[in-house]
């Protein structure tokens, strides 16, 4: 299956959702300085009454959110992915503990940030947040699948991390094919038998350039986009791992605890088969353009040919 026409990023899919979401009362947005970098001044400019913006201030908003949540709204709170980090301890108590429901979204995160250099390249906001209880994570690969999953976070009954991303890539999604994204459950985007590639955000097109080159050398991989972090789809890796035998996954994240690492526990815990993690190897990003620095950390399309083609040679 290759990719639709044109090109998003999964910020614009934020704004949109969020401007969609308008003529909801119970929904307010709040910003932390970056409403232009996020997109939630698409909102903003619409409906300036139910639009609270705290300044560089990341910790008070996520507390502001969670009583705008007690008091019967339905807050979606944003800043970039590594200054949600500042916040940590507002999510984990004030937010994932009492499960108070409040979506915040983490925008430019990972190494394509770029040039911002490795102090805004956040590479373990995934694992950070998978770790809290009653968190949902996500990580949508273009415009239109975080769209689609932010406005179902309107009824979502758990608070949520999403991450966006600056960059725009080609879309995996069409208008119409992107009404089966379900939070919770991987999407396949291409089936093969040899080798199954799990993916998220803006690597999911690296998978699917990856596996028309597998293919090329007689080599059929499943590619799937796993924008859903936490809740893991632990049905359809089993699933895959009893029909292909042999996994990759890629992330723009530290390998230790992201996609990755979710991945390895489900399988080590259900069926183990192997695995070739393609992310950052524990280690911090730097500055540079974006496809410098896949090339610099070995995470292109032929960086995870090479470890599926590994992954086969050890089963």
């Amino acid at each position: 299956m290759s990719a639709p026409s044109g090109g998003g990023a999964s910020r614009d899919g934020y704004g949109s959702a969020l401007l969609e979401m308008v003529d909801d009362d119970k929904v307010v947005v709040l910003e932390a300085d970056l409403g232009k970098s996020t997109k939630s001044c698409m909102f903003r400019a619409e409906k300036p009454s139910h639009t609270v913006s705290l300044g560089i201030a990341e910790q008070n908003m996520m507390l502001v959110a969670a009583g705008m949540s007690t008091s019967g709204y339905v807050p979606f709170a944003s800043t970039f992915a590594i200054f949600t980090e500042r916040a940590f301890e507002q999510v984990r108590n004030g937010i994932a503990r009492p499960n108070i429901i409040v979506h915040i979204c983490g925008s430019h995160g990972g190494i394509h940030t770029g040039t911002d250099g490795s102090s805004a390249q956040s590479i373990e906001d995934l694992a950070i947040y998978r770790t809290l209880p009653n968190l949902t994570v996500l990580h949508p690969c273009d415009d239109v699948s975080a769209k689609h999953l932010t406005l179902q976070l309107r009824h979502h009954n758990r608070p949520s991390y999403m991450r966006t991303a600056r960059n725009k890539v080609p879309r995996s999604y069409s208008e119409d094919s992107v009404s089966d994204l379900e939070i919770g459950k991987g999407h396949i985007l291409r089936t093969g038998s040899d080798v199954a590639i799990i993916a998220c955000g803006v690597m999911l097109n690296e998978a699917m350039n990856a596996a028309e080159l597998l293919s090329t050398n007689g080599v059929e991989a499943t590619v799937v986009d796993m924008h859903t972090i936490k809740p893991l789809d632990v049905e359809l890796i089993n699933k895959l791992s009893l029909e292909c035998g042999a996994f990759v996954t890629a992330e723009d994240h530290s390998i230790i605890g992201g996609l990755g690492g979710a991945v390895s526990e489900c399988l080590v815990s259900n069926n183990p088969v192997p695995l070739e993690r393609v992310g950052v190897y524990d280690r911090f990003g730097e500055s540079g353009q974006s496809d410098e620095l896949l090339e610099l950390l070995g995470m292109t399309a032929q960086d995870i040919a090479d470890a599926a083609l590994r992954s086969i040679n050890r089963c």
